[in-house]
């Protein structure tokens, strides 16, 4: 497990990290492109709501053809896809031209990450997987943390070549995607029957486990259609859960650098200080996962995370200061994307084999249609009100509902096991 983690794993985060820069680099570029192409915050939070509104109507099939065709092939076609409509972004001039280009990096970007989780089900065993999947994910704040700097940067580059520093923002961010596509091809064997540098040994070993661990699988029925799959309750009360942990770390990704923007600071400076968050949340990340894997506990290493974003998002209204604002945002990354791999984990255990390829894109779709209306609610209320704080009030909302809902999860969960325990008479 250690040599197929090796393999795959940072290849794999490498890939999101990238993927992840090219969503969000717009919140940098949006500190000088607003203005130059004539973009209102309310414009700006449709743009980003646009995004997530043809990652959902995507999602799903991509995820479906990833199955058909490999996941060598597709991964790579989404990674070189959503390079080229980045670079494009360079280019926009205008409200529309903004929304379109959103729109079609969305569809370009969706399934890559369901197609991800669901390949990484070929390969480790259940007990493995918070800890893979927290480690995976951990591209997300890490492209925040390294990406912030590295876009202030290229912001000052204005005027060279007779480009903006946003125009050479997006080009130079679009065109490691398109080479890494390229790269997915050769390092990315679909299943471990393809895995040359394994020895048929342990080949077998890992075919014959996952074989035996996707057989045991029986929380949602095998082989379901896809339209029951999307009106099942445990795929819905999962989006739910996930849709506040989305929201939130597709928001401030996005719209974080205008948050401590707006206290007065430089690019410059607002560059090094969005690091601090993401820093700190990377690094608690992969022990909160390494943590959930060791207890195999799942349903409070989600719950309480999540109670904790919602609990300090909903303070950021109670202070105006630079300082305590930013160690707010702090612990509400660390409770966001702690949830990350206990999640996950959770997820795939409650969904059988037959289901976990749409199921898992499914969740994933569904949770999107609350980052988007997030996203875009969040331009507005800013609009309406100048206030950063109140428009997070929303994400206050989800991650609330979120927490309480895995909670409500689990116990039933618990009283299905104890009902299906075999009961024990006391002998004589």
């Amino acid at each position: 497990m250690r040599k197929v983690g090796l393999r795959l794993i940072p290849f794999l985060i490498i890939c999101y990290f990238i993927a992840y820069i090219d969503r969000v680099n717009a919140g940098f570029a949006a500190l000088t492109m607003n203005r130059d192409v004539g973009l209102s915050q309310a414009m700006f939070g449709i743009g980003g709501g646009l995004f997530f509104i043809a990652y959902v109507l995507f999602e799903v099939p991509s995820n479906i053809a990833m199955e058909r065709f490999g996941a060598r092939i597709w991964i790579a076609r989404i990674m070189i896809t959503w390079g080229l409509v980045g670079a494009a972004m360079a280019f926009v001039v205008g409200p529309y031209s903004f929304y379109l280009g959103r729109f079609l990096l969305g569809a370009a970007e969706a399934g890559f990450f369901p197609g991800v989780i669901l390949y990484l089900t070929y390969w480790f065993p259940k007990n493995y997987r918070a800890r893979i999947v927290a480690t995976f994910m951990v591209a997300i704040p890490l492209s925040s943390f390294l990406g912030s700097p590295l876009s202030a940067a290229l912001l000052q580059m204005d005027g060279i070549a007779g480009l903006h520093g946003w125009q050479w923002l997006f080009l130079m961010e679009a065109i490691p995607a398109v080479i890494l596509g390229f790269c997915a091809l050769f390092l990315l064997p679909s299943r471990p029957s393809e895995a040359s540098w394994l020895t048929p040994q342990e080949r077998t070993w890992l075919t014959n486990r996952l074989a035996a661990e996707r057989a045991g699988t029986s929380a949602v029925d095998d082989h379901l259609p896809l339209w029951k799959v999307l009106s099942n309750k445990y795929v819905w009360a999962l989006a739910l859960i996930y849709s506040g942990s989305s929201a939130t770390s597709n928001a401030l990704s996005l719209w974080m650098p205008q948050i401590l923007k707006s206290f007065g600071l430089s690019n410059t400076e607002t560059g090094f200080l969005n690091m601090i968050p993401f820093g700190i949340a990377s690094v608690f990340m992969i022990v909160w996962g390494l943590r959930a894997d060791k207890s195999g506990e799942r349903v409070w290493s989600t719950a309480l995370p999540l109670a904790m974003t919602c609990l300090c998002l909903l303070a950021t209204n109670l202070t105006s200061s630079l300082t305590v604002t930013l160690v707010l945002l702090s612990l509400v990354l660390i409770g966001n994307y702690a949830i990350k791999g206990p999640f996950w984990a959770l997820a795939t255990d409650w969904l059988s084999a037959g289901t976990a390829g749409a199921g898992i894109a499914g969740i994933n779709t569904l949770s999107h249609l609350g980052t988007g209306g997030a996203t875009w609610l969040l331009g507005a209320i800013k609009d309406q009100t100048g206030s950063f704080p109140l428009a997070l009030l929303p994400l206050v909302f989800l991650t609330g509902a979120g927490s309480a809902m895995v909670l409500v999860l689990g116990r039933a969960a618990r009283a299905r096991a104890a009902a299906a325990m075999p009961s024990v008479v006391e002998q004589p």
